[in-house]
């Protein structure tokens, strides 16, 4: 998208998510969630808080970042998983694939996980998330198994996969010199040991 004409003040505006949420994680470090406002980050990007609603619809989905598009990758990388893997192997790749990200993008995310684990005021929402996450992988488990998605071992195998994930962010979050995907697929054997030990698919 490009200016019908140019802009004489302020700073440019923002045409892009990620340039939304380093202006709005700056404010969020700076002064705290609560205390941040639309207005402010509106202002920190330098547009309308009416464009910034067209990218984000609350200042809680800022924190979630492009979290639904990141839901259908999380989608295909299960439907790419090769015809004969294991069911534990297929679930414990594509967790740490989604949650292995570039050197560069470490510290925006390190930021945005220590916002929603520890923001009280977001828990509600995340909740909300984290629900639709805990789907992606019951929908895969109860395809492989021929259950149906609300059965008890696809919501479980999806519930303990996020407890998993959350507990691998607190430890990470605890000690920055970690590797975030060398602790999950630590913590991950725990689980696909279980799952070793269940049904076969």
């Amino acid at each position: 998208m490009t200016a019908s004409h140019a802009r004489t003040v302020g700073r440019p505006a923002a045409t892009d998510h990620a340039a939304i949420e380093h202006a709005a994680f700056r404010l969020f470090e700076a002064q705290g969630f609560d205390e941040t406002t639309m207005d402010q980050i509106a202002s920190a990007v330098g547009v309308g808080k009416r464009t910034l609603f067209r990218y984000f619809p609350s200042k809680n989905d800022i924190a979630w970042g492009q979290f639904d598009a990141s839901l259908e990758h999380f989608r295909r990388q299960f439907e790419s998983v090769p015809e004969g893997t294991s069911l534990a192997e297929a679930v414990h790749g594509c967790v740490v694939a989604f949650n292995t990200f570039d050197d560069s993008a470490l510290d925006q995310h390190r930021l945005r996980m220590r916002l929603i684990l520890r923001t009280p005021a977001l828990q509600a929402h995340s909740a909300i998330k984290y629900a639709a996450w805990r789907e992606v992988i019951a929908g895969y488990v109860a395809r492989r198994l021929c259950l149906e998605v609300d059965d008890h071992l696809p919501r479980l195998i999806g519930h303990v996969s996020l407890a998993v994930s959350v507990a691998t962010y607190e430890q990470w979050l605890d000690d920055p010199s970690s590797c975030l995907p060398t602790l999950l697929d630590e913590q991950l054997d725990g689980l696909r040991a279980y799952l070793g030990h269940g049904p076969a698919a």
